[in-house]
């Protein structure tokens, strides 16, 4: 190894050192006010209904805070929101994922691809994951997504791992949220379902930063 090899090398590595000295030295972050549940109860026609999960599902999820909800339109559509945030004292990310949730509940993965949706505040296009399965004969549309910091959308946990540490560095913050859109479909309407949830992400997507929990 040469000398500036070494050098550059050494001097990466007292800069990371300092970086933990400097993060463990922090104190960590609590939730001291969730706002989520001021997310709007009727979005683009759909009134809401608050719902719940058991007591044992919310102790595997384990989220500071949870949102579910059933949104029906006066023609009957559904579609149902799942909102779970966790703080930067829970490191930022729930450990599950409909991949490896869907099959393990029963349902089988029938397709899998990528839509994008608009982000206002930026005029971007932003990718999120679309997944489509099936049990006992009834197909479900779902879109998620992992948001980070309130405006940061992220379309895989790997992706968010990072921005997360990013976060914590510079902010010393890396909580986030695990946000779901599912919609039950014939397989006839599986196009048409698709563009309704996507309508509707979109809404949540650009609602979630104004409504995002605050840490102190």
């Amino acid at each position: 190894m040469s000398n500036k090899t070494f050098t550059l090398s050494l001097v990466m590595l007292l800069l990371a050192l300092c970086a933990v000295a400097a993060q463990s030295s922090r104190s960590v972050p609590v939730v001291v006010q969730a706002n989520l549940e001021k997310l709007p109860m009727v979005i683009s026609g759909y009134t809401a209904t608050e719902d719940s999960f058991s007591a044992a599902v919310y102790k595997e999820l384990n989220a500071d805070k949870n949102i579910y909800r059933h949104y029906k339109s006066q023609n009957g559509d559904q579609l149902d929101l799942y909102i779970g945030y966790y703080g930067t004292a829970k490191g930022g990310r729930t450990g599950h994922n409909p991949y490896a949730c869907l099959p393990g509940s029963g349902a089988a993965i029938v397709d899998t691809g990528i839509v994008h949706l608009k982000q206002i505040a930026t005029g971007k296009s932003i990718p999120v994951n679309y997944v489509l399965s099936r049990m006992d004969g009834a197909n479900t549309v779902m879109l998620h997504w992992y948001q980070t910091a309130g405006k940061t959308v992220i379309s895989t946990g790997l992706s968010q791992n990072i921005e997360r540490f990013t976060g914590r560095i510079l902010h010393n913050r890396n909580d986030g949220a695990f946000v779901r859109i599912t919609a039950n479909s014939a397989d006839e309407d599986v196009s048409k379902t698709k563009q309704r949830v996507e309508q509707f992400a979109e809404i949540v997507l650009n609602q979630l930063p104004s409504n995002w929990p605050v840490e102190k």
